[in-house]
């Protein structure tokens, strides 16, 4: 039987599976002073959404305890993987149990952008009828630009053929035949990726490279005409990872307007402060991170990582271990 820490909520139903299979199991967040000096030392096992930060030096202060860390979700930047894999402790994630619910989301960001739905909304309820000003575009024959190419990706790349938009992609770490499978262009460097799409969906990490990769300079070589002839202006939304957005760059791309709208999910700063004046500009648009938060996902992902934990606590080899590089 092993102690398993769940820091950040879980399922009923996942938890029952761990409990079933003879493990104990405590839900409760811990705060960051008491991870660091060694709360998780007590567990053989931790599971975490993105809400706990496992720093090197929680781990550090645990890692006489800690067998594996579990990541509810795609993302593990709130992880320090390289430090847990030098002590040998493998970081598992649950990559696919969000996958339609973050499509989704991405195509009804987009939706909402070309239809002006937020704004007209606001408009409603307080008693406008500001119908001409609400003219908006149709995605049919525009060039989505997809930064990353993943499961997520392909899955948004799908609906938007479905609608009638031409998918282009960037991604470095790609095999060409998996973009050709899903009849999207593979451009060689994402600067080309702008050059030809007024549509950007974002579905990359956040990692040194991704930093900052959407700035004033990239926004400003976007068309902002469609090939179908149609001036449609531009349209950004990121559903991945914040910070892969320059959120000044991409407010002063409003202002100016090279960019007609921003959808963002996802921050740089989380949870949003009155600092952030970006959510203040009128044809901007945002979720409070939510990419996963529908009950079919949090259902999938909950019994996704349960199994992954419970696969290395059993010895086995789980193949949604992120730090195999890592591991001593």
């Amino acid at each position: 039987m092993a102690k398993i820490a769940v820091t950040d909520g879980m399922s009923d139903k996942a938890t029952k599976l761990l409990e079933s299979s003879g493990h104990s199991v405590t839900r409760k967040f811990i705060e960051e002073d008491d991870l660091l000096n060694g709360a998780l030392a007590e567990f053989d096992a931790v599971i975490v959404r993105s809400a706990t930060k496992l720093t090197k030096d929680v781990i550090e202060a645990s890692k006489n305890g800690i067998k594996v860390i579990g990541r509810a979700g795609v993302g593990v930047d709130n992880i320090d993987i390289e430090h847990a894999g030098s002590l040998g402790i493998p970081v598992v994630n649950a990559p696919r149990a969000s996958t339609q619910s973050v499509v989704e989301l991405t195509i009804g960001h987009l939706l909402s952008s070309i239809r002006h739905i937020p704004r007209a909304h606001v408009g409603i309820r307080e008693y406008k009828w500001e119908k001409k000003s609400m003219k908006g575009t149709e995605l049919s024959g525009k060039n989505l630009g997809l930064i990353g190419f993943g499961r997520i990706a392909q899955g948004v790349a799908s609906v938007a053929r479905a609608l009638g938009m031409v998918t282009h992609a960037y991604d470095p770490y790609l095999p060409p035949k998996i973009a050709k499978e899903h009849n999207t262009q593979l451009h060689k460097s994402v600067d080309d990726l702008f050059t030809m799409c007024t549509h950007i969906t974002i579905h990359c990490n956040l990692t040194e490279e991704t930093h900052h990769l959407v700035n004033k300079k990239r926004i400003e070589s976007m068309p902002g005409k469609s090939p179908d002839g149609i001036v449609c202006g531009n349209h950004l939304v990121n559903c991945a990872r914040g910070g892969i957005v320059n959120e000044n760059d991409a407010l002063e791309a409003l202002e100016n307007g090279n960019l007609s709208s921003v959808a963002l999910d996802v921050f740089e700063v989380e949870p949003i402060s009155e600092d952030n004046k970006l959510v203040q500009h009128p044809n901007f648009h945002g979720t409070p991170h939510i990419g996963a938060a529908t009950l079919e996902a949090q259902d999938r992902v909950g019994t996704d990582i349960a199994k992954a934990v419970m696969m290395v606590l059993e010895g086995k080899d789980c193949p949604t271990t992120v730090n195999k590089s890592y591991l001593k």
